[in-house]
Order: structure tokens, then sequence, then C-alpha cells
């Protein structure tokens, strides 16, 4: 019998916690403390049982029927893989040395709604860079943001030189499609440029025991604005499904300001804080721990709508403009 140790690692912003339990190295202790691993810890229980009908012990059932002791370590890594598929979140995945379990389902089901050979020819090759944030002024006076993924840091000093540059623009574009994540800091700094008060964007709970139901009260999220320059004039947000987790809470945050406007396509969602824990194989577990809401208290874990949905045509593709740019231009125009 070896000793597991499930070392919940979290963000600083929440408190960690350690269980410890016990569990063979062997494929049914393996699947046994995986499941237990995200029964007692997972975070959206409630919420996928009433999305999609979500039974976690059925699911159990019907996955346990399928570990055999004398199946080979990448036979297992299928099994609970598919298992763990069942949550349909992008934030549960299992690291071993030879693959990497996920569930991209959240975007590859779905329009991309970008093409990098276009967005080239909007950029060039003189636009400028600020750190993680691309930019330049586009014609009819807009000014353009690429940011492709909120991994890469930014600056107050970054952010207050693409604001001087943009000062006297008609409005500005936010290109945040195919942005996965990040760093939520990052997403709060520059969330920070677009509000002149204090702003409620959303909640979110701890988990306070094993139970699918085990939650401390909701806690509200602020963001406070920035002591820099900060945007007044109207700025559109551009989505599509692969806007996730950091980058998905951004556009939540950007909802709640009364000059933005979100133009594209659903976001993917990711609305878990992540944890990680391990198997008595050694393989690391990643999945939602917290729950975060919007400023409404709605679960945001399945995505969020656009204020304007609109799709990459082929005509434009084909004419090598950008359908979700020229949108944003023309409402910014208005």
């Amino acid at each position: 019998m070896r000793r597991l140790i499930y070392l919940l690692c979290l963000l600083p912003l929440f408190a960690a916690c350690v269980d410890e339990e016990q569990f063979d190295n062997s494929p049914q202790g393996n699947f046994e403390a995986l499941w237990k691993i995200i029964d007692e810890h997972y975070c959206f229980f409630d919420y996928k049982q009433q999305a999609y009908g979500l039974d976690w012990d059925a699911v159990k059932v019907e996955y346990a029927a399928r570990i055999d002791d004398t199946m080979t370590s990448k036979q297992l890594f299928e099994v609970l893989t598919g298992m763990l598929s069942e949550l349909r979140d992008g934030h549960v995945n299992i690291t071993t040395a030879f693959d990497y379990g996920r569930y991209w389902s959240w975007y590859e089901n779905y329009p991309t709604n970008y093409n990098d050979s276009i967005i080239r020819r909007y950029m060039g090759t003189d636009y400028k860079i600020a750190a993680g944030l691309d930019y330049r002024l586009l014609d009819r006076n807009i000014g353009y943001i690429r940011y492709e993924s909120f991994m890469d840091g930014i600056g107050d000093g970054n952010l207050d030189e693409v604001m001087m540059e943009c000062m006297l623009c008609r409005g500005l574009i936010i290109d945040i499609r195919n942005n996965g994540g990040g760093n939520l800091t990052n997403a709060e700094k520059l969330a920070a440029r677009f509000c002149n008060e204090k702003t409620l964007v959303g909640y979110y709970q701890h988990k306070t025991g094993p139970g699918h139901h085990d939650f401390s009260k909701m806690e509200a999220r602020y963001i406070v604005p920035s002591s820099n320059l900060r945007w007044q004039k109207p700025v559109v947000i551009l989505t599509n499904r692969h806007v996730f987790s950091a980058a998905n809470e951004f556009v939540m945050y950007m909802k709640q300001m009364p000059q933005a406007i979100i133009v594209g396509d659903h976001t993917g969602g990711g609305a878990g804080m992540p944890f990680s824990s391990s198997l008595p194989n050694g393989w690391n577990i990643r999945f939602s721990a917290v729950p975060m809401y919007d400023a409404n208290q709605q679960s945001c874990e399945f995505g969020i709508e656009p204020d304007h949905l609109v799709q990459l045509t082929d005509d434009d593709v084909a004419k090598g403009r950008d359908t979700l740019i020229e949108y944003a231009c023309d409402l910014l125009m208005k």
C-alpha cells in the first residue's frame, strides 16, 4: 500500500489545503484515487448536472468496468482521460511522460473565426510591441491592440504608452481571439484602464468540504480603476471560441464597463480556478476547484455570449478582410 498525498496547489489569491488518502499503485488504485480526488474537490457538479445531466456516481460505474489490473499504463491513461472528459472542462487534465489528457471540444467543434494571415495583413510589419501587446493605428483612425495570451505580462508603463499612442483615435479594438488565458493579474490590470470607479465584476466561492454542495458564501470581486491613464472612449473586444480561462474572465470584466462592446463569437469558458494533485503512479492531475461567477452570480463555465454575434465569412477571407475587425470599426465610427 502506498501513501498518497494530495497536495492541492492553488493561485496566490486563495488559501491552500492538503488532504491525505491511501490507494494502491495499481490500475484499480489509481482509478479509485482519481475518482475520489474529483468527487471531493471538483467544483461544478451541481452546475453540470443541471446543464447536461452529469452523474459522477454513474460515471464511476461505467468506467470502473473498463479497469483491469493487467492493463498497460497507456490503456489506463485512455480510460482515465475518458472518465475526466465527462466533466467537459478544459481545465481538467492528466499529465504523464507519454501524453497529455485534455478536453478541447469547447473550441474544436466550432468555427475558428480567426485567420492569422489576415491579421498579419492588418498589422503590417511596422506595428509596435509593448511587452505582451502588439498595437497600431488602423485606417479610419481606430486603435488596435492584439493580446495573444494573458501569460505575457504587461506593466503600467506599457499600458500608458499604448493609451498615449491611441489617445486621438475615435475608438479602440482589443483583439483577444485565440487567447487561451494565463495570469488573471494581467486581465485585471488591463480592465482597470476602462473604469472610473470601483466596479463589481463577479463573485467566487471556496470549496469547504468533500460534499458536492460544500461551498462558502459568494465573495464579491471588483476591478479598481488604475491611477494611470484610463480609456474614456468606446472600446470593442473581439472574441472567439478559443477565448478561455483568464481571457474568459477578462470578457466578464469588460461586460461591466459602460463603454465596452463584445463582438465576435461565444467565448470558450473555463470559469474554475484550477488546483493540482497527483496519483499513486505519479501522474499529475489538474481540475477546477474554485467556481467563478459573473456580476449576476451566473456561472461562465461554458462561456459568454457576445453583444454582437459576428462570424468570419468566406467572402471576406477571400478578399483578405477580417469580418470582425471591419464590423468593430463600423461600430466605432457611429
